[in-house]
């Protein structure tokens, strides 16, 4: 097949020079002539066979396999945005998940805190009450110590202001009991 190629090309290149003679002889290369509309058919054909099989299905296949190659590239592209609103949207509902999750922790956690500010305040309270109760417990055994104080200091005192009246220097431990039996009646009484 490849030696008819080659013999029908040497032909055509051979004929060549006469064609044009005859084109020039007969008005030009425009004008309508029959052998050389005949001669441009058999070439024409004869480059369609012989371009079929060399060229034009080498194209054609390439030409199919890129339009397959961009189908493939455009369903694979359409399988990637899927793929990816999927993973997006998975994406945002752990983020929603995660946001939900903090705000429980937040809530929780003022939950916590305020538990632990109403038993630190209970316990202030608590602690305050008993502080105010030790102390007046302390303020009345002092004032009881002060009480007991002033009537030591008042049986001296009476005890010398009678002594000096009475210029009679009466026994201490005797004269005390006196006083303070006095003054316990005089208290007894008061209540």
């Amino acid at each position: 097949m490849r030696t008819s190629i080659v013999s029908a090309a040497l032909l055509l290149l051979s004929a060549q020079p006469a064609w044009a003679a005859e084109a020039e002889a007969k008005g030009g290369l425009l004008t309508p002539s029959g052998g050389l509309m005949v001669w441009t058919l058999v070439i024409f054909v004869t480059l369609l066979v012989i371009l079929t099989p060399l060229a034009f299905k080498p194209m054609l296949a390439a030409v199919e396999a890129r339009e397959q190659a961009l189908r493939d590239a455009l369903e694979q592209a359409k399988k990637d945005r899927e793929e990816s609103a999927r993973v997006l949207e998975e994406h945002r509902r752990q983020l929603d998940g995660a946001r939900a999750e903090a705000q429980k922790l937040i809530a929780d956690g003022r939950a916590a805190a305020e538990k632990m500010r109403g038993e630190i305040l209970e316990q202030a309270r608590v602690q305050q009450g008993e502080v105010l109760e030790r102390a007046k417990r302390e303020i009345e055994a002092e004032k009881t110590k002060a009480i007991l104080a002033l009537r030591r200091e008042a049986v001296d005192l009476a005890l010398a202001g009678a002594s000096k009246v009475i210029e009679k220097n009466l026994d201490d431990q005797a004269n005390r009991q006196l006083v303070e039996s006095f003054l316990a009646s005089l208290s007894a009484a008061k209540k």
